[in-house]
């Protein structure tokens, strides 16, 4: 039995470190890799008899939210779709999230994570950089899209913004290791990987994804108490608007540079009046989990906002609304609890953490999770089956931590001993 734990002690692992890398390409080895993950885990708990859920608040907001996605079939224009897309999807991002918390554990684990989630950077940016230079990516063959006579990257993914999803969720680790750990050679490297990261961000055109790399970065910043970052982030800001290609100036001033009009674009704004019909209609338990799209076109007021005319089969373009959309103010505020509770564990746990490395991966996974949520401001994000399950395997990676509290395993001398020394594993 031993040997068989082991075993899958290993296949966890391997795994766990294979997502977010294979997430970069597509679909169908993520998936094979989750399911993987969550069969592994399950069978260990079961053989081990150990529990799956964390006590207190935590768990019970957890718990509490899944019991409200499983209770909005009550609504559900199509049972099987809220069976399968709503409450089974749910059922194992929450799986994946309970892995991650539990089996990140050592450091092994932890080199792995940040090697697999480098590489996937880097790919995603060579590819959308390769895909903007010759009109076609290298792992899809998926063209540019374009847009006000800008050509965005796309990478492997079918939109930039998915595109950026990805990258913002994933580059504040690069950059607060980079920033505040690593020295000597492993800075030199984590720091090009963020660069290239960058370089892929700003290719999306996507403003939600330029955001949240911006408020990932100063949120780094101002809790390091880092004047030269956040005096950069200024001077960016300022000099941004004068930067932009013509094209993009021009549209700006289509939109009489109204901000959340240039942020959102009028048929978000549209979108989001019409989801707020949804939610008046459904304000309790809403429509049912996974049937936003099916039950939209029910909402639609006529004329729309500004005359524009939005599909009949969308997603909300913003988590908060699509959640409250689906399952009510309920599912929304048990979700908002669930948020405030990660962070409040994950700060204590970054404020008891005395080692360099600990301390600063629990901070950029912080900052991984605000990039997620910030664009998730106009996208559906929690919604999007190729990145969903990036916020619930940072978040487990934020509560993993709490076990490296008091081991003492990582040196405090590491940071010059190079990645595999930083990263050792433990003996």
């Amino acid at each position: 039995m031993q040997k068989f734990l082991s075993g899958l002690d290993k296949l966890i692992l391997i795994s766990a470190a294979a997502l977010p890398f294979f997430m970069a390409v597509a679909p169908g080895p993520m998936n094979v890799f989750a399911a993987l993950l969550i069969i592994s885990f399950l069978l260990k708990k079961i053989i081990k008899h150990e529990r799956l859920f964390f006590p207190g608040l935590l768990g019970l907001s957890l718990i509490m939210f899944f019991l409200v996605t499983c209770l909005s079939i009550i609504h559900s224009l199509k049972f099987i779709d809220t069976l399968k897309g709503g409450i089974f999807r749910l059922f194992t991002y929450i799986l994946v999230f309970l892995a991650m918390a539990h089996e990140a554990k050592d450091k092994r684990f932890l080199k792995w994570i940040i090697i697999s989630s480098g590489c996937g950077l880097a790919l995603v940016s060579i590819d959308g950089i390769w895909q903007v230079a010759t009109g076609k990516d290298f792992i899809r063959g998926y063209e540019p899209v374009l847009n006000i006579g800008l050509a965005r990257a796309t990478a492997s993914f079918k939109d930039s913004n998915v595109m950026g999803i990805y990258l913002s969720a994933l580059s504040p680790l690069g950059l607060g290791l980079s920033l505040y750990y690593f020295k000597g050679k492993n800075k030199m490297i984590m720091a090009a990987l963020s660069i290239l990261s960058l370089i892929g961000v700003v290719l999306t055109y996507s403003r939600p994804t330029l955001l949240a790399v911006y408020i990932a970065l100063l949120f780094l910043a101002i809790v390091k108490k880092d004047k030269l970052i956040i005096g950069g982030l200024v001077l960016v800001t300022l000099i941004s608007p004068f930067a932009m290609p013509r094209s993009v100036k021009d549209w700006a001033r289509g939109l009489e540079y109204n901000p959340l009009r240039i942020m959102c674009n009028d048929d978000r704004i549209a979108i989001y009046r019409n989801t707020l019909r949804m939610i008046k209609a459904h304000p309790i338990i809403g429509v049912g989990a996974n049937t936003f799209m099916k039950n939209y076109r029910f909402y639609k007021e006529y004329p729309e906002y500004r005359n524009v005319v939005t599909i009949d089969y969308i997603y909300a373009h913003n988590n908060f609304l699509h959640m409250a959309g689906e399952l009510g103010l309920a599912g929304l505020s048990l979700f908002l609890w669930f948020v405030y509770l990660l962070f409040k564990r994950g700060l204590a746990i970054h404020k008891r953490l005395k080692d360099g490395f600990s301390k600063t991966l629990s901070l950029s996974l912080l900052a991984c999770i605000i990039a997620f949520l910030v664009n998730g401001l106009t996208e559906s994000s929690l919604y999007y089956s190729r990145v969903a399950v990036l916020f619930w395997y940072i978040a487990g990676l934020v509560l993993a931590l709490d076990k490296f509290q008091t081991r003492g395993e990582y040196r405090s001398t590491a940071s010059t001993a190079g990645l595999e020394g930083v990263l050792d594993d433990a003996k």
